[in-house]
């Protein structure tokens, strides 16, 4: 049986070759009809095939392929009679014009065009009608546009040409009526709300386009989500699905399902050297890796280890390092051996940055951790692509590396899509204290050249302050942010304590990152202040009434070891400035401390400790303006009236030369356990301000003032809503309590 098996392969084989040797002929002579545009060298070109060319059967089959992948045809075929291959077309029509009406706005229009598979003097293929229609919906569904309906229509021309029209009915824009999670969540909705960008429609909200239902939105919202799970040691965290259900007339309920896992602690982390790696140039990242054993799993901690495994490739010069994380997980605890050795070496060849039409190249190229010619490091390009990621102007990075030409080399090709950098913001709020209006405009890659520029106002019962600021994060080239602002504000008190202060100003300045995680800061600070008085303004509201011109420096110095920068749960940061008078009337001498750190004490308990200190003065033993004077910012001392605490001349609170403050705040997750909207807080709060550098006889620095008491922040559909019970527990008689206080804000 296997004989006869072999038998009949061998016969199918050498039949084969058989009836490709008998149909192979020698082609002499090619013939194109059909054609009208497209010449007959082009279209012999694209066959791929020219006289003297052995021809076979299977050939004749790469014609038609080579042909129809041109698409400039809708039919074609092949024959090969007497040698002579004849080519018989059928053109493509050819499209004379792209029309696009029901939408009014160029920016729609561009956008559709941009993106159309049908060009305007291209091909016009049938097949691909469908898959406009499918891309423009989706564009306009990217933009919150759940309703749009799309019907092409195809005019016939002379000459085989077509008109293209799309008729575009967007209808009405989506609405997010609710936003839900799902699943084992753990952390209560209000928590999760503030961490996303999509925001619940309100009929006020008549400037944020974070209303709308918007798919690009949604899958940001979904990388946030995921990303807090991550750091706050939900190490299997999954955002399963996000699905909107329709509950009204274009409005929807956004729905996040959430799958957290179960929470990991760091356990054994150990680094793995190769015998010739010198250890002591590990010992950096050998005491982190212990310090974060038992600590919850973070993904910002292992971008803490990589940072650090940077750093080494960079200062002992290991460019070609390769870190293979090693993960097993045991009784919620994650071990990991990192296993670190040199790998082969390559060397940057080229890099080619695709798809930025707006921001200019030096702009990107700046965030390289990695230039043409150096060793190529996938730990050093990761961090670039992080980078770019973290300027905040492209929807999507992503990077390619391919061979070289040369030998041991490598091509990066970094791809970005742009996105919409400017932004509009306005809120409103009111409480105890009175009320409040900001407004604000701001683009953050002005003419793609990477600088901020921002504008923005806050305006209450009787103060107005305005700033225009420009910064350049990478002035020159230098890794330093270089920055110029223009302020104006106005204090008005003349009706209840006979003063007006108007101060006007511009300051320039730049900072960096000295060391790691360690900012300085220097700008100089020029104003024009006047201050006017009426009759029953105090004493010395009436000896300070009249012009000042200030010339100042100021120095930042800020230790910044927090785990994020936003809604921060772990770590601190210990910030110190001081302002030194150049040209002044008084010559004040500003400076001022504050520390805080912040820690979880218990499951979902977030608590923070901080304090400060300061002080204004004047080097020439002048007495400072009413403006320089210091007073306790209200969020420091709750349960006093803000500024109605200290030392008093007449009715006059006046504030003082110099304040210390102490504040200790805890949530209580045990209350509103079962309220998704509420959250409760304990907190101490003690401080002291003293001075009156104009009449010591009215200086009271012996006494401190305390309170404790209990706060609630609550999520209600106008806005966020917070207020507090204060109890004083020390306090001088002239001081204003206020037990009971309240917050309540909205944006627009």
């Amino acid at each position: 049986m296997r004989f006869f098996k072999g038998l009949f392969f061998l016969f199918i084989f050498l039949f084969n070759i058989f009836c490709n040797i008998a149909l192979s002929e020698i082609l002499k002579e090619i013939k194109i009809s059909g054609n009208e545009r497209i010449a007959d060298e082009t279209i012999t070109m694209f066959s791929d095939v020219k006289v003297g060319d052995n021809l076979k059967t299977n050939d004749l089959n790469r014609v038609l392929k080579n042909l129809y992948a041109t698409d400039f045809f809708d039919e074609v075929s092949t024959s090969f009679v007497n040698n002579i291959l004849l080519i018989q077309i059928k053109e493509a029509p050819l499209i004379q014009n792209i029309n696009i009406t029901g939408v009014k706005a160029d920016k729609y229009k561009d956008l559709i065009i941009k993106n159309l598979l049908l060009k305007e003097k291209s091909s016009y293929k049938d097949n691909l009608i469908k898959q406009e229609i499918e891309n423009i919906e989706s564009q306009f569904r990217n933009r919150g546009f759940y309703f749009t309906k799309v019907n092409v229509k195809i005019e016939k021309l002379e000459n085989n040409l077509v008109n293209v029209i799309y008729e575009i009915d967007r209808g009405e824009k989506s609405k997010i009526a609710k936003i839900s999670f799902i699943g084992d969540k753990i952390y209560k909705s209000k928590k999760l709300k503030s961490i996303i960008i999509s925001e619940e429609y309100k009929f006020w909200k008549f400037i944020s386009g974070k209303k709308y239902l918007q798919e690009e939105l949604i899958q940001f919202d979904k990388r946030l989500l995921k990303n807090f799970y991550l750091n706050n040691g939900f190490y299997n965290a999954k955002i399963n699905t996000s699905f909107a259900k329709i509950v009204g007339e274009s409005e929807f309920e956004l729905v996040f399902n959430i799958d957290p896992g179960e929470k990991i602690l760091f356990g054994d982390l150990n680094l793995n050297l190769p015998p010739d790696f010198d250890e002591t140039n590990f010992t950096e990242l050998e005491n982190l890796l212990k310090d974060l054993k038992d600590e919850a799993y973070s993904i910002n901690s292992v971008e803490k280890i990589l940072d650090e495994v940077n750093k080494i490739t960079i200062n002992e010069e290991f460019q070609t390092i390769n870190v293979t994380p090693e993960e097993v997980i045991k009784d919620n605890y994650l071990n990991i051996n990192f296993i670190i050795n040199e790998s082969e070496k390559y060397f940057v060849e080229k890099i080619n940055i695709f798809g930025n039409n707006i921001t200019q190249e030096n702009v990107i190229r700046n965030q390289l951790e990695i230039d043409e010619g150096d060793p190529f490091s996938d730990l050093l390009l990761k961090k670039s692509e992080n980078n770019i990621k973290s300027l905040n102007f492209f929807k999507n990075v992503k990077n390619e590396t391919i061979d070289g030409k040369g030998e041991n080399t490598k091509i990066v090709n970094i791809n970005v899509e742009e996105k919409p950098t400017g932004e509009i913001t306005a809120g409103a709020g009111t409480g105890t204290e009175g009320s409040t209006f900001t407004f604000g405009v701001k683009e953050n890659n002005y003419l793609g050249r990477g600088i901020s520029l921002n504008t923005n106002a806050t305006i209450s019962s009787d103060t107005f302050k305005g700033i225009f600021s420009v910064s350049n994060p990478n002035f020159n080239n230098s890794d330093k942010t270089m920055f110029t602002s223009f302020e104006a504000s106005e204090t008005d008190k003349l009706k209840d304590y006979g003063y007006k202060t108007t101060k006007n100003g511009f300051a320039v300045g730049t900072s960096f990152e000295y060391y790691d995680d360690f900012y300085l800061g220097l700008s100089s600070r020029n104003f024009f202040e006047n201050i006017e008085t009426d009759s029953t303004a105090s004493a010395l509201q009436q000896k300070q009434k009249g012009n000042y011109f200030d010339s100042l420096l100021k120095l930042d110095f800020n230790l910044d070891k927090r785990n994020q920068k936003f809604k921060t749960t772990d770590g601190f940061y210990s910030y110190y400035n001081v302002t030194l008078p150049i040209i002044s009337d008084t010559n004040t001498f500003k400076n001022n401390y504050e520390y805080k750190v912040f820690s979880e004490l218990f499951e979902n308990n977030l608590s923070s400790f901080s304090f400060s200190l300061g002080s204004a003065s004047s080097l020439t033993n002048d007495d400072v303006k009413l403006s320089e004077r210091l007073f306790i910012p209200s969020r420091k001392l709750r349960g006093f009236e803000s500024g109605k605490v200290g030392p008093k001349d007449g009715k006059d609170f006046i504030g003082g030369n110099f304040l210390t403050t102490v504040n200790l705040q805890s949530n209580v997750p045990m209350l509103f356990s079962n309220s998704e909207n509420l959250d409760a807080i304990v907190f101490f709060d003690a401080a002291n301000i003293w001075g009156v550098d104009y009449d010591s006889s009215i200086d009271d620095k012996s006494k401190i003032r305390s309170s404790i008491g209990i706060g609630v922040d609550m999520l209600t559909p106008i806005g966020p809503l917070n207020f507090s019970l204060s109890q004083a527990i020390s306090k001088k008689s002239t001081d204003i309590e206020e037990s009971f206080r309240f917050n309540l804000g909205t944006t627009f």
